[in-house]
């Protein structure tokens, strides 16, 4: 025990002395550029950070990203997990799935956002982005997760003459548990980032992508990287956050 957190210890040492790096090699760099249009440095960030929270439009722009990634991260999630058990259940369901799959995941972000402007208002296009991000990869885990499965526990459900629905809530799901939060951890980060990158580009009002958009217009780099590092932070609570409720709902203590 003793060991552990000596060890714990020196793991939070060295990540602040490794931040500590980061910021003061950020500096140096800011120095050399000397020029607040190309880069500014931490303190001229930090100082921005301080007021940048205070000013009218700030909750709008993180309440109304949160809300709209976090439907659509919370949908592709949800769809995802059905199909893939209907995949794993029915392999015509999986053969005629495969090619939607495949595409999603092969076309870049930037492709999607701007083809989906075409259908969709600005305001509606960090839900839909972020639900297309998600849902092939909470899909295509699953669905390996479930085939992967040991033998012994279908042969389990069998034998207990257990419906399909029954056997993936009291067998399967609770099997692969670790693999839906290790998907679920990684699909809270990249929607975040694609739900951003969409806005962005469909530059919605009151949206955290438009702050980021006007900050680059107007040349202000305080306020783009202000943001940026705004973005980061919630990114961070966002999965945490989610990946501790998915833990909850699996029924895992950590």
């Amino acid at each position: 025990m003793k060991d552990k957190r000596t060890s714990e210890k020196k793991s939070i040492l060295y990540k602040a002395l490794s931040i500590a790096t980061a910021l003061l090699l950020w500096q140096l760099v800011a120095l050399l550029v000397d020029s607040d249009i190309l880069l500014v440095g931490p303190w001229q960030v930090l100082k921005r950070l301080f007021f940048i929270w205070r000013e009218d439009g700030f909750l709008t722009a993180v309440g109304f990203s949160l809300l709209h990634i976090f439907g659509g991260f919370l949908l592709g999630i949800v769809l995802g997990l059905i199909l893939a058990c209907l995949a794993a259940r029915y392999k015509a369901v999986k053969i005629f799935l495969w090619p939607y799959m495949a595409s999603i995941k092969s076309v870049p972000v930037a492709s999607f956002v701007v083809i989906c402007l075409v259908w969709l208002s600005p305001a509606r296009l960090s839900v839909f982005i972020s639900f297309l991000i998600v849902l092939p990869i909470m899909y295509q885990n699953t669905l390996t997760a479930i085939e992967g499965l040991d033998r012994s526990l279908t042969d389990l459900a069998k034998l207990e003459k257990l419906s399909y629905p029954r056997a993936l809530k009291e067998i399967f799901l609770p099997s692969i548990a670790p693999q839906i939060k290790s998907s679920a951890s990684l699909c809270a980060g990249i929607a975040w980032k694609a739900g951003i990158a969409a806005e962005v580009i469909g530059t919605p009002h009151f949206s955290i992508g438009r702050k980021l958009y006007l900050a680059k217009t107007y040349l202000a780099t305080d306020d783009l990287l202000a943001w940026t590092v705004i973005v980061v932070l919630v990114s961070i609570l966002f999965e945490k956050f989610f990946v501790l409720v998915i833990g909850k709902i699996l029924g895992e203590s950590d």
